[in-house]
């Protein structure tokens, strides 16, 4: 059924992908969208109210009957007695073939991202889901106190650790960055560079749209060795980014501020959707140019919380989050639809 109304139009759309994935169907007309539109309804001039109404009712007449077409094929389903023993010798009838599994496309984009880090001589490190806040804050160059900490919106438990500061769930797998320093500092005595990554999830309380989630995925990585400058991170990120990718990329290194870099860059990469050639290009918004990821040379003080002499050893960090570059990269225009388990989204990348 198609509706002249754009609003009881678009309501439509979102409403019937909505009632598939819903348990309990007669919810549906209780949705915050059609409660807008019953308002609707008192800002409207007398000649307007018939139309807009008359299309408003059809709509949930529409939605009526796809419930109970949806409870009649519930209700013809053949009742399964799970107590019942199982004949293996049985005849069972033919049934329709079953779905087929596949790996969450948020999984195998990590996949690939670790397969090409491995490939530039990284080694992937896993996160944690509850940590300390020393790890998020104080070894990464944030005191208590410092301003900067709650721009990170942190969620907090309720429990806390010896020194009364209250467990988080992190919010940037940068968690990681002191633990992996201090562990294969020894290997970086002894000449080998400290080279990881950490892709992960992160948790932040961020109000929910097509860009935010409260539950995302984030990519660490840090470098450190003798001599290290930020040539040779601006190459790294390039050579990632063009091989994930798969086309070559112009870049374009802003200044910024991070407390646990100095300098600190924003990376922004030339849109590989219009390739700077499309003024109304949804992803750039027209710019060519889209802001990718945060990243720096370490600061010093990073290194000495995790006993690393700065005077010696330099190196570099940077972060971006994973779900933008999937988005990016195919073109997804809603970070809410990973963690929909939607059927229909998912199936489009096994």
């Amino acid at each position: 059924m198609t509706y002249q109304n754009p609003a009881i139009a678009e309501a439509a759309t979102v409403l019937r992908e909505r009632l598939a994935s819903l348990q309990d169907k007669q919810s549906i007309l209780r949705a915050p969208e059609l409660a807008v539109l019953y308002q609707t309804i008192r800002t409207l001039e007398s000649g307007q109210r018939r139309a807009f109404g008359k299309e408003l009712n059809s709509l949930k007449s529409e939605l009526q009957a796809l419930i109970d077409a949806q409870s009649v094929v519930t209700d013809n389903r053949i009742p399964i007695d799970v107590t019942s023993p199982i004949d293996s010798n049985a005849e069972f009838a033919k049934l329709l073939p079953a779905n087929q599994g596949s790996t969450h496309p948020i999984t195998s984009e990590i996949n690939r991202i670790i397969a090409i880090f491995e490939r530039m001589g990284f080694s992937a490190e896993e996160s944690r889901e509850i940590d300390d806040q020393y790890n998020m804050f104080e070894s990464l160059n944030f005191p208590k106190g410092h301003p900067a900490r709650d721009e990170y919106d942190t969620f907090m438990t309720v429990e806390t650790d010896t020194n009364g500061d209250q467990f988080i769930a992190p919010a940037h797998t940068s968690t990681m960055q002191n633990r992996t320093l201090r562990r294969y500092k020894a290997s970086l005595e002894q000449g080998d560079p400290i080279a990881v990554i950490v892709p992960d999830r992160v948790f932040r309380n961020e109000d929910l749209d097509a860009r935010h989630e409260h539950t995302f995925y984030q990519l660490e990585g840090v470098y450190v060795s003798k001599g290290v400058h930020a040539g040779m991170l601006i190459a790294t990120l390039q050579k990632f980014l063009e091989e994930y990718y798969g086309k070559q990329l112009q870049v374009q290194v802003n200044p910024y501020y991070f407390p646990f870099t100095e300098p600190s860059f924003e990376f922004a990469l030339s849109c590989p959707f219009c390739e700077q050639n499309d003024p109304a290009c949804k992803v750039c918004s027209g710019e060519g140019w889209i802001e990718l990821l945060g990243c720096g040379m370490i600061h010093p003080n990073v290194l000495n919380a995790a006993g690393i002499d700065p005077s010696v050893y330099t190196g570099f960090a940077f972060g971006c989050g994973i779900d933008r570059l999937v988005m990016m990269k195919y073109g997804i225009e809603d970070v809410r639809h990973f963690e929909s388990a939607k059927l229909d989204f998912l199936r489009q990348f096994s």
